[in-house]
């Protein structure tokens, strides 16, 4: 056993709290209209007992998070950090029965969803950066090539907000995100469930854990499977999950193993198509399709991971983490390439991936250290990293455009299959390998003063292109310097203000035009803010971020072919607000409110454009309420809220507007004591059922993703 301490002060913020609850609950109208530290004397001191493998219990308590490893790769108190994290907890999880990490991060400002490439893939823009493929959804802290991050095992989900760089590489400014899996645990217990959608079909998992008797091993076994009707008007949702885990514990080491394998199969869905006269969307029924049946992603996703620790002593650590990822899928699709407003009519094309592979290796080991060096507590941090990318999409089916379909009266089955592979598309290939050094210390200057700084090295080299016969576009090798700062001030035991300056950098690279050795993608950024402990059960943080990016690469739709272009440079600033924890002792929340404007300050074509897909406003409100004793002294909880976004521009030249929503969510959950409980739960998600549209692909008018209409759940769990 493990003792994990957390020390809350008693002071109290309830008019501060009441003001930013206020503050959420006005949001639908703003979318409508666009080291653990010794405690001070007298301070409550809570202790908790938990296993060594239950993490979980250390950094969250229902809805409050409480520490996190995510911003310094140590284990420090969330006041002492100098930036944003938001942690959205395994609770809410559960109570909002999320499936995607789309709906986890719902409940975070400044992060919304970008071009998903036809629903397949994780995308997200954080403050105003980001894209699908860009590396920023981690697991466990490492990088991979899942397409889909959020599953079964999913433990909770961690936001970094701002540039990451000094101790995780390559990565656009706006920040991580990070999925932390359930580990084994050293007592029995286990669950099933089952969960049925409205849409048609459902969803089973299992969950089991326990320790190994007669050794210092635990295990755990985690599954899932999917079938669920797709909510338009053909397609299905088709994938199963599976992923055992094995930990062992030693007297000063710990050793996790992880393995986790996915097969799939989903609707290419691009979406539906906005008029650029009207500047609206086609006045057609939302379910309706542009493409055929056969558009669909089949493929299987692997990922295995290893986390070793060794405790020299009380001061000194060290660590060892490898991930292997791995993503395997073919696909087709009908693409929608010319649209004739006056006659609804459709020029498309049969396209094709045969044969994509891509690969991620990730290796980190660091020494942390709990050191007093000249009388000044230091928590050191020193370490190297090694990262290896690689992506072959080997033929590449490419057919001639084909007229004749119309949205208005849409005759599927009139377009088939392609063979025809394209030799000067084929062969795609993306090569990164890098090796990194890294260095950081948090230093307690006082009990109120905390200054942390970083500084990482990190060399790469880049090939890319296609073709038979094969046309490098990229061939590079260059090095970063990556450092950053920041301060807290412990105002109170339970308020602490920051600031921080920090640098990230992204490599060019194109596959489809030649760009010759560009400099990288370079930013830096400047955030200030306040966070806050209140009615001991309430976390809090305001912030207000610059951020500056140059030497932009973006890509635009040419003749149906994708063109790397440069934007020189884009600005970010914005403020959000975070809140986390319990109002009462029945009663969650978890609400924020974000506001970004995201512009290019230096092109020819776009400047003063703002970036595609970024709204200025994101808001999100979810309450939950527990009611004790109900019904033959059951538990009864009931909740509710919603998430929405202002409008967005669509294009990288803003052509037109995505415009914003607001949705509504709700739901209810009884736990009859039994002696294997039991809960029924249902939840309705997009109550009021809205229509509005989460993303655009940003090169064009025809690819825009539409939100999921209203979808009732009912799930029945068994714990044991």
């Amino acid at each position: 056993m493990a003792e994990l301490t957390t020390y809350f002060s008693g002071m109290k913020g309830r008019a501060l709290c009441s003001a930013l609850f206020l503050g959420m609950t006005t949001t639908p109208a703003v979318f409508a209209a666009e080291k653990e530290t010794t405690p001070p004397k007298g301070e409550d001191t809570i202790t908790v007992r938990a296993d060594a493998s239950s993490a979980d219990q250390a950094v969250t308590s229902g809805y409050q998070p409480l520490s996190s490893s995510t911003a310094t790769l140590t284990s420090m108190p969330l006041l002492d950090i100098p930036q944003v994290v938001n942690t959205v907890s395994d609770k809410v999880l559960e109570d909002q029965h999320v499936t995607t990490l789309d709906e986890a991060l719902y409940n975070v400002s400044n992060v919304v969803q970008t071009n998903t490439l036809g629903g397949t893939q994780d995308a997200f823009v954080r403050r105003g950066f980001g894209a699908n493929r860009d590396g920023s959804v981690m697991t466990n802290g490492l990088k991979t090539v899942l397409p889909r991050s959020f599953n079964a095992a999913t433990s909770r989900v961690e936001v970094l907000k701002g540039p990451a760089s000094t101790l995780y590489g390559i990565l656009d400014p706006g920040g991580l995100i990070n999925v932390v899996t359930k580990r084994p645990e050293t007592q029995f217990g286990g669950s099933i469930s089952a969960t049925s959608s409205s849409f048609g079909g459902g969803t089973g998992q299992f969950d089991v854990t326990g320790p190994i008797e007669g050794t210092q091993l635990a295990y755990r076994l985690i599954g899932e499977y999917q079938h669920e009707d797709y909510w338009r008007n053909f397609g299905t949702n088709q994938s199963s999950f599976i992923s055992p885990s094995l930990t062992w514990f030693g007297d000063k080491a710990t050793v996790n193993v992880l393995y986790s394998h996915r097969d799939y199969k989903a609707p290419f869905d691009r979406g539906t198509i906005f008029d650029l006269n009207t500047k609206h969307a086609v006045n057609v029924d939302r379910k309706t399709r542009f493409d055929e049946p056969f558009n669909i992603t089949d493929g299987e996703s692997d990922l295995a991971q290893l986390n070793a620790e060794y405790r020299f002593n009380s001061e000194w650590t060290a660590k060892f983490d490898y991930s292997f990822s791995q993503d395997k899928y073919s696909d087709n699709q009908a693409r929608v390439m010319a649209y004739d407003s006056a006659s609804g009519n459709l020029t498309r094309r049969v396209d094709a991936t045969q044969g994509s592979t891509q690969r991620m290796h990730a290796t980190r080991a660091d020494l942390q250290g709990n050191v007093d060096i000249a009388g000044f507590y230091n928590e050191i941090l020193t370490g190297v990293s090694y990262e290896n990318y690689d992506l072959l999409r080997t033929d590449m089916i490419r057919c001639k455009n084909v007229k004749g379909f119309n949205i208005y009266n849409p005759v599927y089955g009139t377009l088939g299959k392609c063979t025809n592979v394209s030799a000067a598309d084929s062969d795609q290939t993306i090569q990164q390998e890098s090796y990194s050094a890294y260095v950081q210390d948090a230093l307690y200057l006082t009990d109120k003063w905390i200054a942390v700084a970083g500084m990482r090295y990190q060399y790469y080299t880049e090939y890319a292109g296609k073709g038979r016969p094969f046309n490098v576009n990229t061939d590079s090798t260059d090095q970063q310097w990556v450092p950053k700062f920041g301060m807290v001030y412990k105002l109170t035991p339970s308020v602490s203000l920051f600031g921080n300056v920090s640098r990230s950098f992204m490599p060019q690279y194109s596959i489809a035009s030649y760009i010759g050795e560009l400099p990288p993608e370079t930013s830096t950024a400047y955030e200030v803010g306040a966070k806050f402990d209140i009615f001991d059960g309430i976390t809090a943080n305001i912030a207000l971020f610059d951020i500056d990016k140059r030497n932009v690469l973006y890509n635009e739709m040419i003749n149906g072919e994708t063109v790397a272009k440069t934007a020189g440079r884009v600005r970010s600033q914005g403020v959000e607000v975070d809140v986390a924890g319990s109002l009462t002792t029945n009663t969650n929340i978890i609400a924020s409110y974000g506001y970004t404007a995201a512009k290019v300050t230096e092109d020819p074509d776009y400047k003063g454009k703002p970036l595609p897909n970024v709204p200025k406003h994101t808001g999100s409100l979810f309450l939950t309420y527990d009611i004790q004793n109900a019904f033959m002294g059951n538990t009864l909880t009931i909740g509710g809220g919603g998430h929405g976004v202002s409008r967005r521009s669509a294009t990288n030249g803003a052509d037109y507007y995505l415009p914003g929503y607001f949705v509504a969510d709700a739901f209810a959950a009884y736990k009859m004591k039994l002696q294997y409980p039991v809960t029924l739960q249902l939840n309705v998600k997009n109550l009021f059922d809205k229509t509005y549209y989460t993303s655009s692909i940003a090169t064009n008018n025809l690819g825009n993703q539409i939100g999921d209409p209203r979808e009732v759940q009912f799930t029945v769990k068994m714990e044991f």
